[in-house]
């Protein structure tokens, strides 16, 4: 059977793929596009095993929220080029995903996966985005939660993302607060939060570099002590300076407010990845061998 134009065209238009891969496709199936279909999605999931251990350190997070504020999701979608993330069809995927995560309320990665979206589950279309674009992708992480009081979100760019659940106050200290949290990096809402093992750590690092101070013993406890308050307040977010005022601290300006924060959720694209780095020349003849 001849493969025509109009029916590669049907093809490319219905999955997405090359030109060359459609004909290909057709060609193995003598016509039958519902078949090719098949083929190529059975393809496209080879495709995206192969692609599955090269790194995805770029990428998008998205949040959305409930009218009331009340209920809210986040989400980290990663691929592996900064052209790729700001493409229609990758940003497309990363808010159905979002989406699918405020609607479902999945209680796990594995079901947030298996969740419907455009080509049949979230991994069905994370497969097929990875044989339509040719770059490894990935849901790396997301939250689902359900406020005390009412959500703030704050984006930076694409890139940063924040909720922040506030009991009292109002919109306009939320959005402050989850401004704040993306640009001071709190590890947790105050010092109750805060890890008793990353406490001892730091206290051991503290007490090696005073040690070598040569003062006695008592003066050294009280500068291992002071550094850890200090270090203390830098992590927290009731500690740090306020963005916007570093004359009082977000716990006063919470006190001001007669206002609490009750959590936060900060996700920063490819935080705590390590992008693999390669010589641009060698990676090129690297896909030419493999072409």
């Amino acid at each position: 059977m001849s493969i025509t134009a109009a029916m590669v065209k049907e093809l490319r238009e219905r999955t997405g793929a090359g030109m060359m891969e459609c004909k290909k496709a057709l060609v193995e199936t003598n016509g039958d596009i519902d078949a090719a279909i098949e083929l190529m999605r059975k393809t496209g999931l080879a495709k995206a095993d192969k692609k599955a251990g090269r790194t995805a350190a770029e990428g998008l997070v998205v949040i959305r929220m409930s009218d009331d504020a009340k209920t809210a999701a986040i989400v980290e979608v990663n691929c592996e080029t900064d052209f790729v993330s700001k493409g229609d069809d990758f940003i497309a995927f990363a808010e159905g995903i979002a989406d699918r995560a405020l609607a479902d309320k999945p209680a796990d990665m594995e079901a947030l996966l298996a969740a419907p979206l455009t080509a049949g589950s979230v991994e069905d279309t994370r497969k097929a985005l990875i044989a339509k674009l040719g770059e490894n992708m990935s849901v790396r992480r997301f939250a689902v939660m359900n406020a005390k009081g009412k959500f703030a979100g704050y984006m930076h760019g694409n890139r940063i993302g924040v909720l922040v659940d506030l009991e009292g106050g109002d919109e306009t200290l939320g959005k402050d607060l989850a401004m704040h949290v993306a640009a001071g990096k709190p590890v947790c809402v105050d010092e109750s939060e805060v890890p008793v093992e990353l406490i001892e750590k730091e206290r051991e690092i503290f007490e090696a570099q005073a040690a070598e101070s040569g003062k006695p013993a008592d003066i050294i406890a009280k500068m291992v002590d002071g550094r850890i308050n200090k270090f203390l307040k830098e992590i927290t977010l009731l500690g740090q300076p306020f963005v916007k005022d570093a004359d009082q601290t977000v716990e006063k300006l919470l006190k001001a407010a007669g206002a609490k924060v009750a959590v936060f959720v900060r996700y920063e694209v490819g935080e705590g990845i390590e992008k693999k780095t390669e010589n641009f020349a060698d990676e090129v003849m690297a896909q030419v061998k493999g072409s």
